[in-house]
């Protein structure tokens, strides 16, 4: 690893910690240019405040933009470790503050997605030293990152037996009852597990009620188990402390 110079140090200072009063008044003022940059893409999104004021409101969006460009570049260059920045939590959140703004002029409707903006106000606990809190979140996000393997093997689990619930009911109801295709029963068994139940097809036959009963039933224990995943990581790293 390059040796970092006295300018990088300095940088890494400022925007990573919280050490001496130019690091603080940074994070200061980094959370309320995010502030006013979220409340300015909400306002965009509101046609007669965009009919007045679109131009002031596009201005300050790449503004804002700019400014949080050069962060994270300059948060990347005094980073220790470059790449474990970038493919972080916080780096990750970093360039999705700004990519939507470029991405925009391609496709404007993706430009609300900038209000992800909001979620690096969490540093606001790092800020204003509210350390108990930080210390939950770290918790949080420790045993999130634990249960990944888990969950991603659950969800997994959870896509294959659609797929058959879903092959199932389009072999029992047919396609004179509104399952029309494969797909689109993988979909209904998916809303059906998840309870959401829009209601747009609904079974027929008494079979086909008895199966969609099952399923309804199967998801209440389906939502539970993630929870549960997350709770023991929360508990045990908890006890760790």
């Amino acid at each position: 690893m390059a040796k970092k110079t006295p300018l990088k140090g300095k940088i890494h200072n400022i925007i990573f910690t919280t050490n001496g009063r130019y690091a603080y008044l940074f994070d200061v003022w980094l959370l309320i240019f995010i502030v006013l940059s979220c409340i300015g893409v909400i306002l965009e999104s509101v046609p007669s405040i965009e009919k007045d004021w679109g131009r002031l409101l596009l201005f300050t969006e790449w503004f804002f933009t700019i400014l949080f460009t050069i962060e994270y570049a300059l948060r990347i260059y005094s980073s220790k470790k470059r790449f474990k920045y970038i493919v972080s939590w916080w780096g990750i959140i970093d360039f999705l503050a700004i990519i939507p703004t470029y991405l925009r002029t391609l496709y404007p409707p993706i430009g609300v997605l900038l209000d992800i903006r909001i979620l690096r106000l969490i540093r606001v606990f790092r800020v204003f030293k509210l350390k108990k809190y930080m210390t939950g979140g770290n918790i949080m996000m420790i045993a999130l990152d634990k249960s990944r393997p888990k969950i991603l093997a659950f969800v997994l689990f959870v896509l294959l037996l659609a797929v058959v619930l879903g092959s199932i009911m389009y072999i029992v109801e047919g396609q004179q009852n509104g399952f029309n295709t494969l797909p689109e029963r993988i979909y209904w068994s998916i809303v059906t597990l998840t309870t959401v139940g829009y209601g747009d097809v609904v079974p027929v036959t008494i079979l086909g009620k008895i199966i969609a009963t099952f399923i309804m039933i199967l998801g209440y224990g389906i939502i539970a188990v993630p929870t549960g995943i997350v709770s023991a990581e929360i508990v045990e790293e908890k006890y760790k402390k």
